[in-house]
């Protein structure tokens, strides 16, 4: 099995009029394929997931894998609420070349999703896939919020092997950490909080941020572990405003929008969402040009 570490970009899904357009991925994955990227996430929630066809996702996946660096992870975003789509979704993308599977928390029954559900869903849905399952905690999305505890139970799974945390709460990260055995492997899922995270001891981390700004981010890992703490902090404030930028205030269409800028395919994001107007575009423009990644 790979060894899951590192960055990786939860990638941006390329569309054209509201359709795949998957041959645009490829001048993305030249540029990557360049970086000290770990791997790649697709189907993630910067990859448009919830508006995504079941084939369309299959042919992601083999897209992906077709144009990323052999020695690099591919994980396949696969949860949704259904147990039985979650194990099939996730063995027909094993079967496709993904290394892992990034299993959202079950959240449509909000006031249901005690320890006990957690515990049999994410059990079942590990004992009947190919590849490892990684558990994906996204509140801001889902509503509902994993516990440590919780975590701690399901990493007695023998095929559960880490966790993506997409919280901000550098706390719940750290419990996780303290309270499961060294080899299940803790990612941070945000880059605002990247810096605290992989010194509190996580692996690496799924980050948007790292579509754009792939070596910024790697070398934020880089320079927590090798103790230069400093140099670590003034680039995590540096890339800050950026990430808040392609997340919080202007989400899947400032990311797409900054793509464009930075030299990928972003392109426009699927309906319902729409693209930035150009004044929010002059504003993050100005974003990346105080942050160094344009000139």
């Amino acid at each position: 099995m790979k060894l899951l570490k590192g960055i990786m970009p939860p990638i941006a899904t390329p569309f054209i009029n509201d359709e795949l357009a998957l041959d645009r991925l490829e001048r993305n994955f030249l540029k990557w394929n360049k970086t000290d990227l770990s791997g790649y996430v697709v189907m993630g929630s910067n990859g448009e997931s919830v508006f995504l066809q079941r084939h369309e996702k299959l042919k992601l996946v083999e897209a992906a894998k077709k144009y990323m660096s052999s020695e690099k992870l591919l994980i396949a975003g696969t949860g949704s609420d259904s147990i039985k789509e979650t194990i099939a979704l996730s063995n027909d993308c094993a079967e496709r070349g993904a290394d892992f599977v990034l299993v959202l928390t079950p959240s449509f029954y909000k006031s249901e999703m005690k320890p006990s559900a957690y515990i049999k869903y994410f059990n079942a849905v590990a004992d009947n896939i190919k590849v490892p399952l990684i558990i994906y905690n996204v509140p801001k999305f889902t509503g509902v919020d994993i516990e440590a505890e919780t975590v701690a139970k399901l990493a007695e799974h023998k095929n559960i092997i880490g966790m993506k945390n997409s919280s901000e709460n550098v706390r719940q990260t750290t419990e996780i950490i303290d309270q499961t055995p060294n080899d299940f492997v803790t990612i941070i899922g945000t880059a605002s909080v990247l810096y605290p995270g992989i010194a509190a001891g996580a692996s690496g981390g799924i980050l948007a941020l790292a579509n754009i700004a792939p070596d910024e981010c790697v070398q934020i890992q880089k320079l927590t572990e090798a103790g230069k703490h400093k140099e670590a902090v003034e680039l995590q404030k540096r890339m800050l405003p950026v990430n808040k930028a392609v997340t919080a205030k202007y989400g899947v269409a400032g990311l797409k929008a900054a793509m464009e800028m930075t030299g990928y395919f972003g392109g426009e994001p699927r309906s319902p969402l729409s693209s930035l107007n150009n004044n929010d575009k002059e504003n993050l423009k100005q974003i990346l040009i105080n942050a160094g990644l344009i000139s």
